[in-house]
């Protein structure tokens, strides 16, 4: 379970509490917001063997920005 606190398109200050995926869809967007990507919350092992996979794949492996 969640709470978050938002203001609506009327300028109203609103407060809304969500579980499940929804709740799930929302902190990854304010991860978005806050400048957090998925990878950023793992341990550095696993982000250095996922950039130098898609590094890999990539065609310019010098553009991969972390």
């Amino acid at each position: 379970i969640c709470t978050v606190s938002y203001v609506d398109e009327n300028g109203d200050k609103k407060e809304m509490e969500c579980d499940g995926l929804l709740s799930t869809c929302l902190q990854h967007e304010i991860n978005h917001l806050d400048g957090k990507l998925i990878i950023d919350h793992l341990s550095k092992l696993k982000k250095d063997f996922i950039i130098k996979k898609i590094s890999k794949i990539k065609k310019n492996p010098d553009r991969i920005v972390v």
